[in-house]
């Protein structure tokens, strides 16, 4: 398959999981808000919920991710091979240089985050700005750039604010049965209202479950389309084919990374810690690193 190719087939499945999702959360309100006779009220309350959390996500998330991380400003003379790839990247794919970030880490890793090209955010650690040869950082950078101009921060950070909302709603849902609320009595013998409820809280209890699958899907999707961008952009795929084996055998964990960042990662930040390598494998957000690495040199 044609590096181009691989970025249409990943884009188009991308798109075609995201309206799969937001029917989804419109699907979980609406049945839920049904169940407890509050008919459509509660399609809105979601509606509403995740434009109020995308509107957060959206002017403060990248400034969230990085006081997270405890990420410092790059500095040029200090990660100069840093600031030098990413410039040339930059104007090689037609974007603004991203603001430059650096997590003091000896673990090799790095992200992107930002709204847009105008407002994006690259960070790596020092031990990938130091440990990789400069051709090899160069497939890194021009994977995380490539998450940016394909507008992937963006769509992540809506992905979340929606798995975020599905969990909002199902919890909602459950303590509305506990506390005995709805408008919908207990003794109504109406079949389709039973049938509502019973469905309702199926779905509060699978919906959280399956909106994070959806999630992981979408995620795994962009990075092999970043990967296959990658290429494309330095024309260069053994370069991260090459980094992405030398991050597999780096054993080291990146002590700042946390559940809710790890998706982010170039590579899943967890390995080496047993338990938190556990969980993630669970719910992982990367493909294996073999599946990415053997497209890279099929290309």
């Amino acid at each position: 398959m044609s590096i181009h190719s691989q970025i249409q087939s990943n884009v188009t499945k991308t798109y075609v999981l995201m309206s799969a999702f937001i029917a989804f959360v419109v699907l979980a309100g609406y049945v839920m808000g049904q169940a407890l006779g509050y008919g459509n009220s509660w399609m809105w309350v979601a509606v509403l919920f995740s434009i109020g959390s995308s509107f957060i996500s959206y002017y403060w998330g990248d400034k969230i991710v990085l006081a997270m991380s405890k990420a410092r400003p790059a500095d040029r003379k200090r990660d100069f091979d840093f600031f030098t790839v990413t410039e040339n990247l930059a104007i090689a794919a037609g974007i603004p240089k991203p603001k430059l970030y650096v997590i003091d880490d000896s673990a090799m890793n790095a992200f992107a985050t930002g709204r847009d090209p105008q407002h994006a955010v690259v960070c790596a650690t020092t031990g990938i700005i130091e440990r990789l040869e400069r051709r090899e950082l160069e497939g890194v950078i021009a994977h995380e750039l490539s998450h940016v101009k394909n507008f992937d921060t963006r769509l992540m950070a809506v992905v979340a604010v929606l798995v975020g909302t599905v969990a909002f709603l199902a919890d909602m849902f459950m303590r509305s049965l506990w506390w005995g609320g709805g408008r919908r009595s207990r003794d109504d013998n109406n079949g389709i209202g039973q049938i509502m409820l019973i469905v309702g809280i199926v779905l509060a209890i699978i919906t959280p479950i399956l909106a994070t699958l959806i999630q992981l899907a979408i995620s795994r999707k962009r990075e092999f389309l970043a990967d296959a961008s990658s290429a494309d952009l330095t024309r260069y795929p053994e370069g991260l084919a090459r980094a992405l084996e030398k991050l597999g055998q780096d054993k080291e964990v990146l002590e700042a990374a946390t559940n809710a960042t790890a998706h982010l990662y170039v590579v899943n930040p967890f390995k080496g810690k047993q338990f938190a390598a556990w969980f993630s494998n669970m719910f992982n957000t990367h493909p294996p690193l073999s599946e990415r690495i053997k497209m890279l040199r099929s290309m």
